[in-house]
């Protein structure tokens, strides 16, 4: 050894990081990314500084609202952020966005159209 201690992860590490690892190749995504979010032990607040120090500016409602999964990254800004984000928790380049799957179609509502005739 070069002098370096080197840390060993204790039992609840270790499940934490096979539960993350197993979470990244079956998802789904909002618990993939708040499980890698808890186990690089960094803050929503910490990360979106981390985001905009990378040029990157996510809103801390957003960060929240795609852990929780009340919506997800779709636009090319947040899918760019999401690169960022998956170098910033330290998991496999393209593991989160992979989850994603593909764009859901959007619908266009016009609360005053008369509903379709069958």
């Amino acid at each position: 050894m070069t002098g370096q201690r080197m840390r060993m992860m204790d039992r609840g590490e270790q499940e934490a990081a096979a539960d993350l690892e197993q979470l990244l190749a079956a998802g789904p995504f909002s618990v993939a990314l708040r499980a890698a979010i808890r186990a690089r032990g960094l803050g929503l607040d910490r990360i979106r500084y981390r985001l905009r120090s990378r040029g990157t500016t996510v809103s801390l409602a957003t960060l929240s609202h795609w852990q929780s999964g009340r919506c997800r990254p779709e636009r090319p800004e947040s899918l760019e952020a999401l690169r960022n984000l998956e170098d910033i928790l330290n998991v496999p380049d393209g593991s989160l966005r992979r989850l994603l799957g593909p764009p859901r179609q959007r619908t266009r509502f016009h609360p005053h159209s008369p509903p379709p005739l069958n």
